[in-house]
């Protein structure tokens, strides 16, 4: 298992040839498996991958199934209820595996692994566990390993730290058309229901000559779609229009995404520069949360319904087709039908192409946990499903726009619904279906827009 690879900062690279020692010595000539699953976000994903870089480093391969693995990682998500109640599911499934091999090491990571009340539960409960570390540990991992498999113990890492950025920690990419590049780490919002700040720590930022450098080398190596990743990406410390307009420099046929921008700092200037740039994608997925402005004052959100309306409209009067998306949180604690019917007004008024709803989840250790919540979950259902209507309604209308037109998309492949047909999406992030070669998955094509329904586009490729 030679490798040649090797970090610049000593101490990780004196970490990572003591466990690439350690690995050697361990299964001789034959190559360990890891299994990692990474649930909830596309920054959960992205951790992953950079886990999967430093795993591949000191010999490990990957395989997709859990009873041929040496090494199993769970990278969590804290977000909703149901994330960690699959992981705990997932992890549970695991005690006969344990059992039958007692060798291999199982390990929990991410934002749920970084809550001491989730920690202290898997400690005493989950015994199968040998390692649980937390988002400011991943720089550990190689010692943490080190220490399991040379003196046969378990491992619970979930210190706070400085946040210092590691840039020496690539992603092991699987998709070579797709990337995501974090620019940063952190929140400092604190909404009242959401978990983030207390699990990612403070916000972090990349610097401007990383992120740029990153980008041009993934555009080098054929990547067409780079998505920007951040919890708040426009409080980025050294300027996001600043950053957008350079890497919109970089040569090259590609597209720029990012996810998200807070509304309470979304200005005039992220607009106009992504409406004059070239490979910065004309949408901006911009969350809501609630239509109300005293559940939004509840929720710490920092703006008013006007606030948010303001920065929709200015986008609309520099292109009339700019593309908004959003978030919704539905029968937050304390919310009344009639607050929930202004949620529904906003997505009349706003024209949302697409939304992500959910209903509210309790997390706690969040100011909302502490709130009393009078909304039975049916009812939070009923109003999610009528959430989903009106937005059938109005995407609908929105896509209308498109038909006649030719957009370029890139195509992501077969259709979910119609193996027959091809789907992609256009700069805007509206979803496409249309009949073409599967060679095109991959590439950017010009598709004509003949019809339009609620949840996408159908066209034919453009002569």
């Amino acid at each position: 298992m030679k490798n040649t690879f090797s970090y610049e900062n000593k101490a990780l690279e004196n970490t990572r040839l003591k466990l690439s020692e350690t690995i050697n010595k361990r299964f001789k000539d034959t190559k360990p498996l890891c299994y990692l699953h990474s649930f909830g976000c596309q920054q959960n994903v992205s951790d992953g991958e950079k886990i999967m870089m430093m795993l591949s480093t000191v010999g490990f391969g990957f395989t997709n199934s859990t009873d041929d693995a040496d090494l199993i990682i769970y990278n969590t998500c804290a977000v909703r209820e149901n994330a960690e109640d699959r992981v705990f599911g997932a992890v549970g499934n695991l005690k006969h595996l344990k059992e039958q091999k007692p060798d291999v090491v199982i390990g929990i990571c991410g934002c749920m692994a970084q809550q001491e009340s989730v920690c202290n539960k898997i400690k005493s409960t989950y015994r199968q566990v040998d390692l649980v570390f937390g988002t400011f540990a991943y720089n550990d991992l190689f010692e943490m390993l080190c220490d399991i498999y040379e003196k046969h113990c378990r491992i619970f890492n979930i210190e706070e730290n400085e946040g210092v950025i590691c840039e020496e920690l690539k992603q092991l990419r699987s998709d070579k058309v797709k990337a995501t590049v974090p620019i940063m780490y952190g929140c400092n919002n604190f909404c009242s229901y959401c978990i983030v700040p207390y699990v990612r720590g403070r916000e972090r930022s990349r610097s401007v000559e990383a992120v740029a450098k990153e980008v041009t080398e993934l555009v080098k190596q054929g990547y067409k779609e780079i998505t920007l990743l951040g919890q708040n990406v426009n409080s980025y410390e050294y300027g996001f229009p600043q950053l957008l307009r350079k890497i919109d420099k970089i040569d090259g046929h590609f597209r720029v995404r990012f996810m998200s921008p807070h509304p309470k700092d979304a200005t005039d200037e992220l607009i106009d520069t992504i409406i004059e740039s070239k490979h910065i994608c004309k949408q901006l997925h911009l969350p809501l949360q609630a239509g109300s402005d005293r559940i939004l004052k509840l929720m710490n959100r920092k703006y008013t319904v006007s606030d948010y309306m303001k920065i929709v409209e200015y986008a609309r009067t520099k292109s009339p087709d700019f593309c908004i998306s959003t978030d919704l949180i539905v029968g937050f604690p304390g919310e009344t039908y009639e607050e929930f019917c202004e949620t529904k007004e906003v997505i009349k008024k706003a024209g949302y192409y697409n939304i992500f709803s959910f209903v509210y989840s309790k997390r706690n250790g969040t100011k909302a946990a502490e709130m009393e919540d009078n909304i039975s979950d049916k009812q939070k259902g009923l109003w999610l499903r009528e959430l989903l209507l009106e937005q059938r309604e109005t995407a609908v209308g929105i896509n209308k726009k498109f038909v006649g037109k030719t957009k370029e998309i890139l195509v992501d492949g077969s259709s979910p619904t119609d193996k027959n047909l091809l789907v992609g999406k256009t700069d805007e992030g509206i979803i496409v279906e249309f009949k073409g070669n599967k060679s095109l998955i991959g590439e950017f094509v010009n598709v004509k827009i003949m019809k339009a329904m609620n949840w996408a586009l159908l066209g034919e490729i453009a002569e």
